[in-house]
Order: C-alpha cells, then structure tokens, then sequence
C-alpha cells in the first residue's frame, strides 16, 4: 500500500491559521440508532455534542425496513437466538459477546416501547413478531410493516431534541479524529475532532469522551442499499487515528433489491420472504431449494449468491420476488413502504413480479470494539455499523443489527458519561500542527474516481471474489490513492473520496488475504471453508506500513 494511505490529512493552513474551538464533556459522531442512544445515555451525564454530516434523518437506521431481533415470546428462547446467531456467524463469532447481546435485546425492545417507539401488534394487543432468514422463530419486532428504522429515529430524534444537554451539529462533516500523540495507535488518546460546517468553516471540536457511530459503508459499491452518506468516513479516519479494524472483508450483500434501471436501488425487506415471499426465474419457477434447505428463509449470503447464480445461468439483469399468492390487500397492509415503491415503478404486487437484484447492505467489519464499545484507543468508543465486536463474525444474523445499535449504543453512552470525572482538562488544551507536504501530482477528476471505484468494487470485490480480481483491485485502488489521498481538499467531496479509497483499499487486501469462503466472503477460487482460517484479520497502521495481523 503506497504510503499516502497512512497519512493524517490535516490542513497546512493549521500552522498559520487559528482555527475555533469549541468544547464538551463527549462527542458523538453519527446520528443512527446507535449515536442517537448513545448521546441521550451520555446527557445524563455532561453535556454533549452530535455531529452528523447530513441531517438526523440520513442514516442507515432511518432506511432499516425489518425489525429488532429479540426473545420476546414464550415459545421462543435465548438459547435458539443464541444458536441461530451462532450458527450464522460461520465461526467467527464471539459467543460471550452474543450470548450477552441476546440476553440484552428484550430490555432494550422494552425500553423502546416505554419511550413511545409503536411497534406493530396483533389483534390482541401482542407483539406481532415476523420471522425472517436464519431465524428458526418468529422474533422480529418491527413498526408500520417495513419502516423500523424510521420509527426508532424519530422517537430517539425527538427525545434528542427535547434533551437540555445535546446540541446537535447537522451538515457537520467530521473530518479526523485527534489524537495525542498525532499519529495515535494503541494507548494513544482521542481528544475529540476536526469537523467542517457549510456555514462555519472548519473547526476542532474538543472532547473529553468521544463515540464513533459514524455508520456504514455501502456507497463503496455500485449497487447498494445505503443512503449517499455511506462513504466508509467512521473506518477510514479510525484507521487513519491508529485503531484496529477487524473483519473488513466481511460486507453483507443483501439479496433483494428493487430492479429498475436507471433508479436508484431500493430495499426489498428480507421480511418479505419471511411472509412466504417466493424468488422465481423469468418463468415464474422457484429455485432456492436447490441451494439451501431452508429455501428463502437462507441466510443472505447463500440467497445472493443463488440469484447472482440464476442471473448468470439466464444471461439476465435480475431475478424476481412473487408475492402474488399472499394477496394484494394483505401485501400493501404489511409493507406498505415496500408497496409503494413498486407502484411508482409501475409494479403492482398483487399482480406483477417483483424484479430484484442483490446489493451491497451492511459492514460487519469495522472499528474493532469490546461489547461495551471500548476500542484500544483512550476517551473513544465505537457503536453500530462503525464498529465490529464479534457479533456477527462472517455473516449477520438478520435484524440483530438494529438491536446491537441500541445496546452498544447504550453501554458507550454510559461509560463515556462515568469516564468524565477521571479525564483530566488540561490534556485537551494542547496545540494542533500536524501537517502534510503539498502534493506535486496531477489532481484526478474525483467524481470520476468514485464512480469508476464503485463499478470496480462491485465488479472484483463483489459477491464472488477471485484472487486475480481481487489483486487488481488493490493495484488500482493503489494506482488512484496517490493522486488523490496526497491532496488537501476543502470540501466533503474531496474527503469522501479520500475515505473511500483508504477504507476500499483495507477491505481488498483483506479479502485478497483470506483464501477461503466463510460467510458472506465467497471465494470461487477457494470454495471451502478452511479451519485454519478460523480467526479474525485485524487491520492497523504504524508511521510506515499497512498492517494485517
């Protein structure tokens, strides 16, 4: 990896310029599930700022259509959650940390009904509970049939907004994180960070605690079901500050998307097959049973791979979803999000099949961080999508995500809040003057770059992986980060780019090194699972070098 990935992109202006400072007991950087939790824990305790770089609404979270996977019915078990979530995770996850994550989702889903969080129920007033891949039971707590993720932000949003200690920084790009000493690395402390707004300028924000929640990383792809803000920021500048990542390689793709060409892809929720949704060919014939026993209810990384599949076998763009024979009224009562959609598209599901198309969907490698998101570096947590605590190992376990955010997000907020009286002041008062050379390469055309990086990583580091595509990749991502990760920019484009290319680089050559299909990492050049990779790759930087352990 050329050199230029290694360093911190602090402007040179910093040595000549006084840039404001603004100060507070902890930052939270992100405003999904887990950020927006995280902030309301930690008010309890000092004040706190939420940066997000959009507005509240632009998260992962916000788009999440299936649900909290959590125990809550007396015919279902911790133990099933447990196994099934074990099961998945295709031996790289963490059993301490699920059991101890399946044990807290209850509370959690308790706690989000006591603030106010409508969660879809039956006739008698129960939990309705849906069932989606690799669950064995109905545990899915969702809200109006496929809009979760809304549900939660908006109750958490408002509860934010009425909280006297949050103040809430929207449009706030956050740039880097600040370290002492500035090349950061285990041991090292996180002072807070260096942010940009629109109307202000760029400005440090210094924290006693900071909690990275930044999100996730689907805009690396061409096809993805991720809102625009998922550039990958919270992994590229954690790597850039010294943490340790883990499991980057691992990218979730989801199996159904919307298929329009020329839209933008849109989620089809997994609850859908989940209902007794079918995936058919062009002929309307059903195919996962000759893939999985578990037919559409298959993990998702068998399902994309069976479509991807079918597609190659037809010569086709995509495959379909029939839901034709659950009944047009009890489809639009149950996903009326999903619903209308396709009947903007001109689809009605009561009639027509759904075409769909996989996508890139969640990052299970991230930000590595303990099960109450302490990560190697002092005064800085990690929760949600940003971070990776061995709760999914090679592959998520549907809907357990959203559950995570919430119970990480709770625990980094807490302990944040306690750390505050053990932090002493004056380490925040230190000067910034870190600085980089100025570039002397031609500047590349960056929207050209982002483009071209997402069609290349779609293409080689995809749902099927080979060696050869694989090392290509890390050849021109390594070709494009010259031109690009040497230059000062002075706008979120330009960082978006540049984190783009640090964390694609990361994810490449980690799935380059991992000979072996486990999970979601399917490589058709080594198609079994292999014992002795039955370990995690940690991801970190030194002054020099790119580390892979």
């Amino acid at each position: 990896m050329d050199s230029t990935f290694l360093r911190r992109r602090y402007l040179l202006s910093f040595q000549t310029r006084r840039l404001p400072h603004i100060f507070t007991d902890v930052l939270v950087i992100g405003s999904g599930a887990a950020g927006l939790r995280a902030a309301l824990e930690a008010a309890d305790y000092g004040q706190v700022i939420l940066a997000t770089k959009g507005k509240l609404v632009d998260s992962n979270t916000y788009q999440a259509q299936g649900g909290l996977a959590a125990v809550m019915a007396p015919s279902d078990s911790l133990q099933s959650h447990i196994a099934d979530t074990i099961r998945t995770a295709c031996g790289l996850g963490d059993e301490e940390v699920i059991q101890d994550m399946v044990a807290a989702a209850p509370e959690a889903v308790r706690q989000m009904l006591e603030w106010g969080v409508r969660f879809d129920t039956t006739e008698g007033g129960e939990l309705d509970l849906g069932r989606e891949g690799g669950h064995q039971a109905h545990r899915i707590v969702h809200a109006s049939g496929d809009a979760t993720g809304k549900a939660l932000v908006e109750v958490l949003a408002d509860r934010v907004g009425r909280s006297g200690g949050i103040k809430v920084f929207t449009e706030c790009f956050v740039i880097d994180l600040l370290t002492d000493p500035p090349i950061g690395g285990p041991g090292s402390t996180c002072l807070g960070a260096l942010t940009y707004h629109p109307r202000y300028g760029l400005q440090i924000i210094r924290a006693r605690q900071t909690i990275l929640a930044g999100g996730g990383a689907g805009m690396l792809w061409r096809e993805t079901t991720n809102p625009p803000v998922a550039t990958a920021d919270a992994a590229a500048m954690f790597f850039r500050a010294g943490g340790v990542l883990m499991d980057m390689e691992m990218m979730q793709f989801h199996p159904t998307t919307l298929y329009v060409a020329g839209a933008t892809r849109s989620l089809i929720s997994e609850a859908v097959r989940g209902e007794g949704g079918y995936l058919v060919d062009r002929q309307g014939r059903r195919f996962m049973s000759s893939y999985h026993e578990m037919g559409e209810l298959a993990p998702r990384d068998v399902v994309s791979r069976a479509i991807l599949e079918q597609m190659v076998k037809a010569h086709a763009t995509h495959m379909f979803l029939d839901v034709r024979h659950l009944g047009e009224a009890f489809f639009a009562e149950r996903f009326p999000h999903i619903d209308r959609q396709c009947r903007h598209f001109g689809i009605d599901p009561g009639k027509d099949l759904i075409p769909v198309h996989p996508a890139a969907h969640y990052m299970i490698g991230g930000a590595k961080a303990d099960r109450f998101g302490r990560t190697g570096l002092e005064c800085l947590y990690a929760a949600g999508e940003a971070c990776c605590t061995g709760l999914h190992g090679a592959n998520r376990l549907a809907s357990n995500s959203l559950t995570e955010s919430l119970v990480l997000g709770q625990r980094a907020g807490r302990l944040a809040g306690q750390a505050l009286a053990g932090i002493n002041d004056k380490l925040t008062a230190r000067p910034i003057d870190w600085a980089n050379p100025a570039s002397q390469r031609t500047e590349l055309d960056l929207a050209d770059i982002r483009n071209s990086l997402r069609s290349v990583m779609w293409r080689n580091v995809g749902i099927v992986r080979r060696a050869e595509r694989l090392a290509e990749t890390v050849e021109i991502v390594d070709f494009w980060g010259r031109y690009v990760l040497d230059k000062e920019f002075f706008d979120p484009a330009g960082w978006e780019v540049q984190n783009m290319l640090t964390a694609a680089a990361m994810i490449a050559e980690c799935a380059l090194r991992r000979t072996e299909t486990r999970g979601v990492h399917y490589r058709q050049d080594f198609p079994r699972t292999d014992s002795a990779w039955q370990r995690h790759q940690l991801v970190r930087r030194d002054e020099r070098q790119l580390i892979v352990e």
